[in-house]
């Protein structure tokens, strides 16, 4: 049953036998392609994806779901932007790369690219705490200091 799950990949010169792709491949390729746009910050994932994190194991087909229908391709990317971008550019920009690679590594027409934006990540703020006095209130102590008390 797994062959009928594969996509056949025409070739236009005589070959020694016919070419197979797992869709797993093309959401791989979809998936890496989208995550390397300027101003994704992350892909959609499942719970199974975050716990295969924890241990180790990277996921990289995730947030991508592929349909095949003939020789056509559709394309669902869901993604997570970073926060100050413009979201159509970047829709723009991820459609644009998605259809590029998978149409350069599978000669395979791309029908459609859907990108639908999960959510919008802020920006780290870093806190700058001295590790050594973590109880430290620098206001009082500099004050004290300032006047000629005693700590």
């Amino acid at each position: 049953m797994a062959e009928d799950t594969n996509i056949v990949l025409k070739a236009t010169e005589p070959t020694l036998g016919k070419i197979e792709v797992a869709p797993q491949v093309l959401e791989i390729v979809a998936g890496l392609a989208a995550s390397d746009v300027d101003g994704v910050a992350r892909m959609r994932g499942s719970l199974a994806n975050s716990v295969n994190e924890l241990f180790g194991k990277k996921e990289r087909g995730k947030g991508v779901k592929l349909s095949v229908t003939g020789d056509t391709l559709n394309v669902d990317v869901y993604a997570y932007l970073n926060y100050g971008v413009s979201v159509p550019n970047v829709a723009l920009a991820i459609q644009e790369q998605v259809k590029q690679q998978l149409l350069f590594m599978t000669d395979l027409h791309v029908n459609e690219v859907n990108v639908h934006i999960q959510g919008v990540i802020p920006e780290k703020t870093t806190q700058a705490v001295d590790p050594d006095n973590l109880f430290d209130d620098n206001d009082n102590d500099n004050n004290e200091s300032e006047n000629g008390e005693d700590k």
